[in-house]
């Protein structure tokens, strides 16, 4: 996707060899990453804090005869993106879970997101990891706005074999979520995964439902689910919610449908926090763990 990007630096680059790089080379390949960040659907704020981190370290250096001015911005790009995708602290669910038993209490986690977005399907893909790797689990069905949104969860729970908590539509979303934790505290069950009403951003109600079920099921992590295929959009969506709930890690949705990878570096970037996995398809197997140096590598592919 950055073909087009390495073609214009190098054209630039031609120009530019055995000199120290003036103000004005270093706006004419600043100018072309500018460009080719936003076609990758990287949100404006952050293609500008990593133009910042670019022509930082780029202006002033000297480009010698058998170098070449585009092979440097690449390495230098790349760095900069690997410094926001690698965390600063890494999160591990598993091991959350294993501090959790050796207290005798289950891990809750609370996943968060927009309308759309595959929270529901997400949910369900992480109960068949975690089950594979021995832990028992209980679903909280706290999605009460839509009785599709209760309906889908208990089918997942059936095709996983996971107890669903549930109340009738329209219930108070909270209850729904302290009577799985409630549960699954009775039937030394390890895991409690919630799930919540799809929301934006701007409907205030709806946020204000989601801190109440934060405040009562107090989660081990609140993990944000969001759709790679949303750009910059990604950006105002991820924002809402951290400051709503504060956010842990995220998990991106539909990476298999061309997406670019922009929205990625953009929620960690406004996050601070971590992407967990990532959703590869329809199939409850269809979730990856999420490693920065792929997705460097979808961005800007290695030369090498």
């Amino acid at each position: 996707m950055f073909e087009k990007l390495q073609k214009k630096i190098k054209r630039t680059a031609k120009r530019i060899t055995r000199r120290e790089l003036s103000p004005d080379d270093v706006e004419d390949i600043i100018w072309d990453l500018r460009v080719g960040l936003l076609e990758s659907d990287i949100a404006v704020p952050v293609a500008d804090e990593l133009i910042r981190k670019v022509e930082e370290e780029f202006q002033g250096q000297k480009i010698g005869i058998r170098e070449d001015s585009g092979d440097r911005l690449y390495e230098i790009l790349r760095e900069a993106i690997r410094e926001i995708l690698t965390p600063k602290e890494k999160i591990d669910i598993i091991q959350i879970i294993e501090e959790k038993r050796k207290k005798n209490e289950p891990a809750k986690f609370l996943f968060v997101g927009v309308n759309g977005c595959g929270k529901t399907t997400t949910i369900a893909k992480v109960a068949k990891f975690l089950k594979e790797k021995g832990y028992s689990i209980v679903l909280a069905a706290a999605d009460t706005f839509r009785a599709a949104g209760i309906e889908q969860l208990e089918k997942h729970g059936e095709d996983l074999d996971i107890r669903v908590i549930k109340h009738q539509k329209h219930a108070d979303a909270a209850a729904v979520a302290y009577d799985a934790v409630e549960h699954a505290k009775a039937r030394d069950i390890d895991v409690v995964l919630i799930d919540t009403a799809g929301r934006m951003q701007t409907d205030v109600n709806l946020m204000e439902e989601m801190k109440k079920i934060s405040r009562v099921s107090n989660p081990d992590l609140t993990i944000f689910v969001g759709d790679a295929l949303t750009g910059n959009d990604a950006v105002e969506q991820a924002t809402k919610f951290e400051e709503a709930v504060d956010i842990d890690g995220s998990i991106l949705t539909k990476m298999d449908a061309d997406a670019k990878g922009g929205a990625a570096l953009s929620i960690v970037q406004v996050t601070g926090e971590p992407i967990l996995f990532l959703g590869v398809g329809q199939g409850y197997d269809d979730l990856e763990k999420f490693e920065p140096e792929i997705m460097i590598n979808n961005l800007l592919p290695s030369e090498s």
